[in-house]
Formats: structure tokens, sequence, C-alpha cells
């Protein structure tokens, strides 16, 4: 993919056919074909052009493809922020909370993992069967299309909600994990780092037959519905014997104040923010939006369903984020 910061400008329609792209007629582009873009159907962007977002873009290349070329040029300007939640890794297996048509689930929270040994077997029990899966899972073209941004240079920093480490493993290099990682666990007492791998070895170990004929549906955060848990044995850390968690964020819990200072500066860098499969929901990622539409930063949203940020002044494309996302990085390869 050519860095898109190094070439020459794509060529740009004219200013006149820009019409606010509205949130309340979100653009269905499943089908959009991930084909190089007409410069007829490009909007001009960039920081002359960098205030609140209006409504609806259409064009009289159609609304799709419309609205694929205005987050293509808006991407393309450069200096990228990506925000991106759960439902960029449905694709890859790993179901999400809000979609339509989603399961209700009740999470485990903060607060009930602390609360004792009963709840933290309880979570460890279900979880371990659910680790093989959540480790198995393996990136999809939504993270394989933002890491090809990053090395292009479009991208400059992403923030994920997940905890799966699927952008890792599809090549992203600047990621700030803001729920934490399910494949670290650490010690409530002692603070000490480890891995989960290395504790799903030990858990078998003292469970070797837990579970073995369950058949389970796994969760964004590792967890999974079996109620049988109570002959569950847990390991205690190595190093002090005191109580483990995984290195997540919990519902409840609080991200570290220099993880967030550090993704509010990140807002502050951006010439604009892409939300891939996030309903904003949980504050935690919604106050980036929230802060990168009072300083007039352009922001793009793909994600099915509602999101919190829609009465925003926002560009929100009701789409998969595996097609779409596709299609920005191959517009971007041949500009």
């Amino acid at each position: 993919m050519t860095d898109v910061r190094s070439g020459a400008p794509p060529a740009l329609a004219d200013p006149m056919a820009r019409v606010p792209l509205s949130p309340a007629k979100p653009v269905p582009v499943d089908q959009m074909a991930c084909a190089p873009l007409s410069p007829a159907a490009r909007v001009p962007v960039g920081p002359a052009a960098r205030a609140p977002l209006s409504p609806s873009a259409r064009t009289d290349a159609g609304p799709e493809a419309a609205a694929l070329a205005l987050v293509t040029d808006i991407v393309a300007a450069g200096r990228v922020l990506v925000l991106t939640g759960a439902g960029l890794s449905t694709d890859s297996g790993i179901p999400d909370y809000r979609s339509p048509g989603a399961p209700p689930r009740s999470p485990m929270t903060e607060q009930e993992f602390r609360s004792g040994p009963v709840a933290r077997q309880r979570y460890w029990a279900r979880s371990h069967l659910g680790w093989q899966r959540m480790g198995e899972a393996t990136p999809n073209g939504g993270h394989r299309a933002l890491a090809a941004l990053e090395q292009a240079g479009v991208v400059d920093l992403l923030i994920t909600q997940n905890v799966d480490g699927l952008h890792g493993k599809a090549g992203s290099r600047t990621v700030v994990d803001l729920h934490g990682r399910i494949d670290e666990v650490v010690c409530l007492d002692c603070g000490q780092i480890s891995s989960r791998a290395a504790l799903h070895e030990r858990m078998s170990r003292l469970n070797p037959d837990f579970g073995a004929d369950a058949d389970v549906v796994v969760a964004p955060d590792g967890d999974v519905e079996f109620s049988d848990t109570a002959a569950f044995r847990v390991p205690a850390c190595r190093r002090c014997a005191g109580a483990l968690k995984p290195n997540v964020v919990f519902f409840g819990g609080s991200v570290a104040r220099p993880v967030v200072d550090r993704c509010f500066a990140a807002v502050d860098d951006a010439e604009a923010l892409l939300v891939a499969g996030s309903s904003l929901t949980v504050m935690s990622g919604f106050r980036f939006v929230r802060h990168a539409v009072k300083r007039s930063i352009p922001v793009l949203v793909i994600n099915r369903g509602p999101t919190r940020a829609d009465d925003l002044p926002i560009v929100k494309l009701d789409a998969g984020c595996t097609p779409t996302l596709t299609a920005v990085a191959t517009a971007l390869q041949a500009l």
C-alpha cells in the first residue's frame, strides 16, 4: 500500500457537491464493492474543512459511493485516530453485546469479581472453558485493513475497547488497549502481570475433566454461560498466593488515568476520529467522540445499528466493519 502522505493529493469533486450526511439516515454499504473510487465521487476535506460535519453526503454517484468517498477522503488526509469496539471482532467469531440480534448477556462486573472467592471461582471456571476458543480467534479483514492503514502512515494510533488482542495479531503496532487484554492476568495483591496461557495450563492440570462435554458460547470478555462451577479449583498468584484477575477492565471498573490522558492527547493531535464497531454506549469510549466533536475534529462512525453518537454532527455508516474498512483501504491503495 502506498503512503498517501507522500503521494500527490487525489482529484477532488466540486466543493459545492458536498451535501450534509444525516445521522438519522445511516448509509448501508454492505454490498459496496471494494474498488478504487472515482475522483468525481470524492469530496474535499482536510484541515481547511475542519468544521463539525453536517448531516448527509450525496452526490451523483449515489449515497453509498458518496458516503464511502467522504470517509476515504477524510482518512486519506492522514493523522487518523481509530477507536474500535466489539462489532469489529464479530467476523472473527467473537460475539458482541449490543449489535442487532445479539442475545442478552450479563457480563461480570468489577464489583462482583472483587466481592469474594465464590464470584471469582464462578468467573474463572466459565472463563476457563471459553479461553481456548478466544485464544484461537484470528483477525478478520477489518483488523487487517486497519493494520494496512497504519503501515501506510494514515493511522497514527488505534484505541480499542476490545480485549481480544486481534489488532496486534493483524499487525497493528500503535495500539492502546483501553480495557486491557484478556491474554494477561494480574494479581490483586502484588500487582504482578503474568500470562493467561500459563494460567490456563495450571487450571487444566488442577481441573483435568472440567466441562469436557460442555457446549458453550463465548462472550466478548471470554466468559461463557455454565452453571456447574462449585468444584472448580482456582490457582493463586505464584509470587504471593494472592487472588488473580484477568488484566481487563470489567463493567463498573475504571480505566487508568494515564491511559485516558494519552487517549485525549491523541484526539487533540488527530485530523479525524474513525470509530469502527462500537455503539459507544460505554462512556470510556464515547467521551473521546464528544471531545473530538467539541474540537471540530471530523468523526466517522461505522457500526451496525444505533450508537450513542447518532445525534452528534458525525458521519455515520450503518454497515459492517469488514467490507467498509476493506473498501477504504483498497481505495487508498489506488491513490
